[in-house]
């Protein structure tokens, strides 16, 4: 189970948690706002307020808690300067992680993660340390129950994706973002639901670790995606099924 699907399974069992679902809202909604102000508040003409948008809804946040980020962003009042910022490091077992940031505070936020990776015997890296070992991937997921694998190959070459892999009882397709849209598309013009559709950042190669280091490093990336700075962390382990933080 490696690199994204290790992310999103933490995401999805982070999701179900009310303690920690106004958290994430509050993480989307600032990336709803990022994007509004930096492109405008259309997403028709705005991809990327566009897919923070969807991936606000699956979160299940409110309409009106949208609406408000939209209006907040694209409205030009002065606010909040929120800053994106990468950070690398390495997890136990020489796991390369990658962490996308959002920050009003670059000098509050990089001694939390510093802190974060030092207390769960992690080590935080310098720019591009890690980064190079990842590429930027559209990512979509399918029950099994909603299409075949050969469905989903046939798609697969008629609109150039990458691959289509099984991950316990889903269907991965993996593309180049210049894909990511019409593969959605496709699917949904055939009445495929998707699980999950997002930009991602893949690995291009995994590392496999053993039972003790995946639930530390299960660990270290759910305390940094506590951190109410970071909007997403991503690796390139390979941790054995059933392992849980």
């Amino acid at each position: 189970m490696a690199g994204h699907s290790h992310w999103a399974r933490i995401k999805r069992k982070k999701g179900v948690l009310d303690a920690r679902r106004g958290r994430l809202w509050s993480k989307l909604s600032r990336h709803i706002i990022v994007a509004a102000r930096a492109g405008g508040g259309n997403p028709a003409e705005n991809l990327s307020l566009r897919y923070a948008i969807e991936k606000a809804k699956a979160a299940n946040m409110p309409a009106d808690t949208i609406d408000r980020a939209i209006k907040k962003g694209a409205g030009g009042q002065e606010g909040v300067a929120w800053t994106e910022i990468k950070y690398e490091g390495y997890a136990p077992g020489g796991v390369a992680l990658l962490i996308e940031a959002l920050t009003d505070n670059p000098n509050r936020t990089a001694p939390e993660i510093r802190s974060i990776f030092e207390k769960h015997g992690g080590n935080l890296g310098s720019t591009n340390c890690v980064a190079w070992q990842f590429r930027k991937k559209g990512v979509l997921s399918v029950a099994e129950s909603d299409a075949t694998e050969d469905q989903l190959m046939e798609l697969a070459l008629e609109v150039g994706a990458e691959d289509v892999r099984r991950q316990e009882d889903v269907f991965e397709i993996i593309t180049e973002p210049a894909a990511y849209e019409p593969l959605r598309q496709a699917l949904a013009s055939r009445n495929i639901t998707t699980q999950t559709a997002e930009l991602s950042m893949i690995p291009d190669n995994t590392v496999a670790v053993d039972v003790e280091a995946g639930q530390r490093i299960m660990k270290l990336i759910e305390a940094l995606e506590d951190n109410e700075d970071v909007q997403n962390v991503y690796s390139n382990a390979d941790i054995p099924e059933g392992v849980e933080a």
